[in-house]
């Protein structure tokens, strides 16, 4: 069950001299959120976890991944995002809309499916995502100089930091430029209206990808000829992988819209 996170549970290791290094693998880091799911203190909608923050492909499509084995909303969940060339996007999901990514970006999807979805680590920095049906995605991940930076920051950063508005405005940007990834938000407002803060602590990038969809091979990843954002959550033009917390306001029917109409079950 969802408890709390303390932020030394997502903390790289530090040698003897004091320098931070990150020495798990992101598998470990995901086998020990699912084992012991754990929650960071406060008042709104919070989640912990780990996912591909978004991939795209040089075919106009784009895949994103997210698996939260904590949430103070209900239980934890898996999602995959889907955009089409023609930019409509489908939000795959373990749980209904209402708890999970729906809640916040429903109002810019095209359809909401309920369905399981699979994750098998296959390797330290390797896995593959399965929709059943719909979708076989593989992935292995890199590090690069830039993500190895930005993941001891996010090591040294006191909770306090990662839910400030005034820190995480700059750090967004910053961290866009560092990874060649575009426009980043680490802050801001989804379609559906709630405010969020995003803490990716430890940043890994991705080196190889392969996806079929329905069947169809998506081709090589690549950036998209312009840059795609949900509300002020812009997706990466580069495939970013992270391990941290989202949170967001607490919703609210007469101000925020309904997680989404058009809903589906497989």
């Amino acid at each position: 069950m969802p408890g709390r996170l303390g932020e030394g549970s997502l903390e790289p290791s530090r040698t003897a001299g004091g320098t931070v290094m990150s020495t798990r693998s992101p598998r470990e880091l995901a086998l020990e959120q699912a084992a012991s799911p754990r929650l960071p203190a406060g008042d709104d909608e919070r989640f912990a976890g780990y996912g591909v923050m978004g991939l795209p492909f040089a075919s106009g499509h784009y895949l994103a991944q997210r698996d939260f084995p904590a949430t103070s909303i209900g239980p934890g969940y898996r999602a995959v995002w889907h955009r089409d060339p023609a930019g409509g996007w489908t939000v795959y999901a373990t749980a209904p809309p209402e708890v999970s990514c729906a809640r916040y970006f429903g109002a810019a999807l095209t359809e909401t499916v309920t369905t399981p979805i699979d994750v098998t680590w296959t390797g330290p920095r390797e896995f593959r995502v399965t929709v059943p049906g719909v979708l076989d995605w593989d992935v292995r991940l890199g590090r690069t100089a830039a993500a190895a930076v930005l993941s001891r920051v996010g090591g040294l950063l006191p909770e306090r930091a990662w839910r400030s508005d005034a820190v995480l405005a700059p750090m967004g940007p910053m961290a866009g430029a560092m990874l060649g990834a575009g426009r980043v938000a680490l802050r801001g407002t989804t379609p559906n209206g709630q405010h969020f803060r995003a803490a990716p602590r430890l940043i890994w990038t991705v080196a190889e990808s392969s996806a079929r969809l329905n069947g169809a091979d998506l081709g090589r990843p690549g950036a998209l000829p312009t840059q795609d954002s949900l509300g002020d959550f812009w997706l990466p033009q580069r495939g970013i992988f992270a391990v941290g917390q989202t949170s967001y306001e607490v919703y609210d029917p007469s101000r925020h819209r309904p997680a989404v109409t058009g809903v589906s079950a497989a």
